[in-house]
């Protein structure tokens, strides 16, 4: 029993990481519309996120691998992050929103990467599903969006700095209390970073998935928008978002059960399927409750295609150079797609609407399934995989 009580406190980790993370993600647009941003403004300083976790996340993963530890990095990494949130919801200017902005994601953005990467580990030593401790990042997802939501209805959404820091200042002590990777492979150095740039498998599949993850990240921008201009409530679009991660939850959840079946990729281009076909029927969709209800595919699209992702990146990256090849992962998943998907996401709603960008998305993600199955039958023929 008592192999399983680190994982117990990494599951609490991710919960209340997520649950910090969701207090962002959620509300920070709120945050920032009562500060007097304007929309354009609103959106340069949600852009500073992505821009920040391109260069954070190598850098934090290149020292995680360097020093052989996961646990010190993070520690590092929320407590700047407390401190610049702290800064960064005090300032007022667009300059310094932006600036204190940079430096705060730089600290947040490699904690929700590095503890993946050390959930990924740790599920392969324990010999769990790691979507069986991802999940737990989805619940706390999901309880901050209902509970934090009800207190910011309560005391004001300026106020928003403390719940941060008060769930944030939780998540410092249980990283206290994270076991740490073990391994007893060399340190790294820069020159090892060069097994990765030549890497060329691990270049083309990041590659390729931007083609899906785009998309992805586009739907997370403009989702509540897409639903209110359909006629739906506010309410409606964070009822859309509950119902998204309880759909998340329970695919990472169910892991276990269905993942080992087929090779990775096999998952990645099933899941790229349903994208496909998710984001098309949202482009002829009129009624708010039809996206509401095919909101449950968000596990079957996201989940499924992460789980498989992650698995197959700690597959081709050599085992010392795995928080690098993760964090990598990461930052062009949610960094690159972020920006991509955000700033040609909101040119193509503003220049051709909203169904207009959901058809687009729906093409992009069919033409990253052929590219996907291409890539495997390459795989195949070079015999680049272990599968």
């Amino acid at each position: 029993m008592k192999k399983h009580h680190p994982l117990r406190t990494l599951k609490l980790f991710i919960f209340h990481f997520h649950a910090t993370n969701t207090i962002i993600i959620s509300f920070l647009p709120l945050y920032l519309k009562y500060k007097g941003l304007s929309g354009t403004e609103i959106g340069w300083v949600l852009a500073i996120g992505p821009f920040a976790s391109i260069i954070s996340q190598p850098f934090w993963g290149y020292l995680s691998d360097k020093y052989k530890t996961i646990k010190r990095m993070l520690i590092i990494s929320i407590v700047g992050m407390l401190i610049m949130s702290f800064i960064f919801f005090q300032m007022d200017t667009l300059t310094t929103i932006l600036l204190f902005g940079a430096f705060f994601y730089f600290f947040s953005s490699p904690v929700g990467a590095l503890s993946d990467s050390l959930a990924q580990r740790r599920a392969l030593q324990l010999e769990v599903p790691f979507g069986s401790i991802r999940m737990w990042g989805s619940i706390g997802f999901a309880f901050s969006s209902l509970v934090i939501g009800e207190l910011l209805a309560r005391i004001g959404i300026q106020h928003i700095v403390w719940p941060y820091i008060i769930i944030g200042s939780i998540l410092l002590i249980i990283a206290f209390k994270v076991t740490d990777v073990e391994t007893d492979e060399t340190p790294i150095n820069l020159k090892d970073m060069l097994i990765i740039a030549k890497n060329v498998p691990f270049l083309v599949f990041l590659f390729i998935i931007m083609f899906v993850t785009v998309t992805h990240r586009a739907n997370d921008s403009f989702i509540s928008i897409f639903i209110t201009e359909l006629g739906g409530s506010e309410g409606l679009a964070g009822m859309s978002w509950f119902i998204a991660l309880v759909s998340e939850a329970t695919i990472f959840a169910t892991a276990g059960y269905w993942f080992r079946k087929y090779n990775p990729v096999t998952f990645l281009i099933i899941g790229g399927i349903i994208y496909a076909l998710r984001w098309l029927i949202y482009g002829i969709t009129t009624n708010p409750y039809i996206i509401i209800v095919l909101q449950l595919m968000h596990g079957m699209t996201f989940a499924v295609f992460y789980v498989a992702a992650i698995d197959y990146v700690t597959r081709i990256i050599p085992s010392r150079l795995h928080s690098s090849g993760h964090l990598i992962f990461y930052s062009v998943m949610f960094g690159i797609s972020g920006i991509i998907g955000s700033l040609g996401g909101g040119a193509m709603m503003e220049y051709f609407g909203l169904h207009s960008l959901y058809f687009i998305m729906g093409t992009m993600a069919t033409f990253g399934v052929i590219l996907l199955i291409l890539y495997s039958l390459w795989l195949k023929k070079t015999e680049n995989t272990s599968f």
